[in-house]
Order: C-alpha cells, then structure tokens, then sequence
C-alpha cells in the first residue's frame, strides 16, 4: 500500500509541476514571479545620450529556448522605428529583433526567437531596446534589458 501511495502522489506532483511550467507564461507582467523584464526608457541611456522629454516602458519576457515576446510603449517621442539590439550598456550594437510599430507602442513578432548567442548575451544583460526618431536616427530612448 505505502509503495502505490507513493507513486499516487509521485504523479500528483508532476502534473502539478506541469501546470506551473506554463503558468508563469500567463502571469500578468507586474506579478512578482511573472518572468517579465521591466524596462524604463530614456535619452540618457542612448550612445551618445540624448536630451529629450521622451520617455518610454514596457516589459519583455524570454524563455529558456529563446522565444521572446513584449512591448514598450514611448510618451513624447515621434517614433519611426524600434528595435531589440545586441551591445552592452554604453555601447552601440546591431539590430538582432525589429519591433512591429502600432501607434506609440512597439511589440516583438509573434514567434520571434533568440539565437543561442543573442540568448547568451542576454544573460550577461548585454541586449537592450530603443526607440528612433527622424531627429535622433541613431535612437532617442533606450533601456538595457537585464536578466
């Protein structure tokens, strides 16, 4: 009996265990434990730093294989363009994900995902996301994204 009792609950975990995989993905941003990453929006992050009134957030999230999903919204910048961009803090880097622009608000496409390598550079809080503008080309806003 103690042997079947066991197996009984042995199951009953893992199909819990199965049930919180997923439900993290599901989580509302702000919860703590969502997963999101949090990314607030300025000119003074921008290389070289940018003097705006143009501000921006949003949240991003990236599982373990890669896949990647989110949005930022700016205030005050006449966006033409985003993207996420492998570089490090204080540093300029390529474009490795163009957002999709909606009004004031730029998403990553739907089924978009990360290299091994751009995923590696994440970890090491080396991609970040920024907003361009005809008067700042080069990007008006920025926020590193970090682990």
């Amino acid at each position: 009996m103690k042997t079947s009792m066991t197996g009984v609950l042995a199951v009953a975990a893992a199909i819990a265990l199965a049930g919180c995989a997923d439900m993290q993905s599901n989580m509302p941003d702000w919860m703590p434990g969502s997963g999101a990453i949090s990314v607030k929006l300025t000119g003074a992050e921008e290389v070289p730093p940018v003097n705006t009134a143009g501000s921006g957030g949003g949240s991003f999230r990236i599982a373990g294989d890669g896949a990647i999903s989110g949005s930022v919204t700016t205030k005050d910048v006449p966006g033409t363009m985003a993207h996420i961009h492998q570089g490090a803090a204080g540093k300029n880097g390529p474009v490795i994900v163009p957002l999709t622009k909606n009004g004031d608000t730029y998403s990553v496409p739907e089924g978009r995902k990360l290299t091994g390598t751009q995923l590696q550079a994440f970890k090491e809080g080396n991609l970040y996301v920024n907003v361009h503008s005809n008067k700042h080309k080069g990007g008006e806003v920025r926020a590193q994204l970090k682990p």
